[in-house]
C-alpha cells in the first residue's frame, strides 16, 4: 500500500502531508488549483496521518518514497543530521524566485543548515492569544491592549472582580506558553548543543505563568478550556492561528487576536513553527520531476492566499503583502517588524523531545500538582534519555 503512494509514477508528483485536519481541505484545493493549469507532471495530494512514522518505512525499505513532503521546521536538523533530506539547490536554480527574499525570514531560514537550503516554506503557524471583546469591556480590561502586550501582572490585577464561572485564560496549548516565556525571560532550552530543560530560566516561566492558575484566574484543571472560551467564559484563549476560522464559527463569539501574555511588557514572544516543503532522499526522482516540484512550488508562493483561509500565516511575501490578506485575522502577526519578529521557532535538533517534555508536564506543574524542581529534574532526564535512545539506534 505505502509503495502505490510512493513517487514511482513518472507523471505524478506524489506529495504527502500531515494535514489532517480541516487545512487539509485547504491543500487539496491548493492543489486542484495547481493541476487545472495543466502542468507536464501533476501533483497528487496524500494526506498522512502518522506521517513521520511512515517516513522511517519507507526511508528504510527505499520503496514508496513520495516525491515532496511537507514537514514540521523541528525536524529539520535531525532529518539533515540523518542525511534523508535532498538539497533544494536544483529547484531553486530552475526557479529564481524560490528565495529566502521572497519569504518571511525565520521561515526560510529555518530550513537552512550550514549554508545548505533544504526546504521552500509554506507557512508560518503560531501559538496566539485571542481575546474576548465583550468581556474586556464588561470587566474593563481593554486597556490591556494599548501596547498589545498583555502581562501576567495585568491578568492578576483582575482577581476578586470576576464573576462565578468567568476566567481570564485557559490553558490551551500550554506547553507553547512556557516556551515562549523562557524566550521572554533570556532563556533557551539548549546550551552548547545539550538539552538545558531544568534550568532557572525554565523554573521563572512555569512560577510566572503559575502565579495565573494561583489566583484562580486560570479555567480549571481537566475542564476544556479551549470550549470555555468559545462559550464565552474565558477572557483570553492560547491556542492556534489555526484556531481562528473555528471561532469564527462560533455564533455571537466578538473575538480578535493578539499575543501571548508575556512576563514583562518590553519583550513578547509568540512560539511558531512552519510547514516546509521537503524533498526525501529517493533514487527514483526524476529531474524533470523535481523541475515539476520546483513549478508547484513557485505556483504556491504566487498563490497561496487559499492557504490564509485555513487560518495559516502565509510565508510568502507575494502573498501577505496583497491588501486581500488582511481580511485574515492571522495578518496582524505580519502587519509590522516586531511582529514578524515575535515569531519564534525553535531550531535546536532535539527540539522534539524538550516539546514532548514540557508538554507532558506543564499542565500538573502549573496547578501545582507535582514539585517544581523535581519534575524538572524529571523532564531534564526525560529529554537525555531520548537523546541517548536515539542515538543508539542511529536513528
Amino acid at each position: 500500500m505505502l509503495t502505490a503512494c510512493g513517487g514511482d509514477d513518472k507523471n505524478t508528483i506524489t506529495f504527502w502531508t500531515p494535514l489532517t485536519g480541516e487545512d487539509g481541505s485547504y491543500m487539496d484545493q491548493l492543489v486542484k488549483e495547481y493541476n487545472d493549469t495543466n502542468p507536464e507532471i501533476k501533483v497528487k495530494h496524500v494526506i498522512t496521518s502518522d506521517m513521520y512514522t511512515k517516513i522511517s518505512t519507507v526511508l528504510n525499505s527505499g520503496k514508496g518514497v513520495p516525491d515532496l513532503a511537507i514537514i514540521h521546521a523541528d525536524r529539520v536538523p535531525g532529518f539533515v543530521r540523518q542525511g534523508v533530506l535532498e538539497p533544494m539547490t536544483a529547484v531553486m536554480e530552475a526557479q529564481p524566485e524560490l528565495k529566502e527574499d521572497n519569504y518571511l525570514p525565520q521561515a526560510w531560514t529555518t530550513g537552512n543548515i550550514d549554508g545548505v537550503q533544504y526546504t521552500v516554506p509554506l507557512d508560518i503557524h503560531s501559538n496566539v492569544m485571542y481575546y474576548n471583546k465583550d468581556l474586556l469591556q464588561k470587566y474593563n480590561a481593554e486597556g490591556f491592549l494599548d501596547d498589545n502586550v498583555v502581562t501576567i501582572d495585568e491578568m492578576l490585577s483582575l482577581q476578586g472582580k470576576l464573576e462565578e464561572g468567568d476566567y481570564v485564560v485557559n490553558d490551551a496549548l500550554l506547553g507553547w506558553v512556557i516556551m515562549a516565556q523562557i524566550q521572554n525571560l533570556g532563556g533557551d532550552i539548549q546550551e552548547n548543543g545539550q538539552p538545558a530543560v531544568n534550568t532557572e530560566a525554565m523554573k521563572q516561566a512555569f512560577l510566572e505563568v503559575k502565579k495565573i492558575a494561583d489566583a484562580g484566574l486560570m479555567t480549571p484543571f481537566g475542564e476544556d478550556g479551549y470550549l470555555m472560551f468559545q462559550a464565552g467564559n474565558v477572557l483570553f484563549s492560547t491556542d492556534g492561528t489555526w484556531s481562528s476560522t473555528a471561532h469564527a464559527s462560533v455564533e455571537g463569539l466578538n473575538f480578535d487576536v493578539t499575543n501571548i501574555y508575556s512576563t514583562s511588557a518590553d519583550k513578547f514572544t509568540n512560539r511558531a513553527s512552519s510547514h516546509l516543503f521537503a524533498m526525501l532522499k529517493n533514487d527514483n526522482r526524476t529531474d524533470e520531476k523535481e523541475q515539476g516540484i520546483g513549478e508547484f512550488l513557485e505556483f504556491i508562493r504566487q498563490n497561496s492566499m487559499e492557504w490564509a483561509k485555513a487560518g495559516q500565516i502565509v510565508a510568502s511575501k507575494q502573498v501577505i503583502e496583497n491588501p486581500e490578506y488582511e481580511n485574515y485575522i492571522q495578518s496582524f502577526f505580519t502587519s509590522n517588524e516586531d511582529e514578524i519578529k515575535s515569531l519564534y521557532i525553535y531550531t535546536y535538533e532535539y527540539y522534539p523531545y524538550v516539546a514532548e517534555a514540557v508538554d507532558t508536564y506543564a499542565a500538573d506543574i502549573v496547578r501545582g500538582n507535582v514539585d517544581l524542581d523535581e519534575t524538572l529534574q524529571t523532564m531534564q532526564k526525560f529529554v537525555e534519555d531520548k537523546i541517548a535512545e536515539g542515538n543508539t539506534q542511529g536513528e
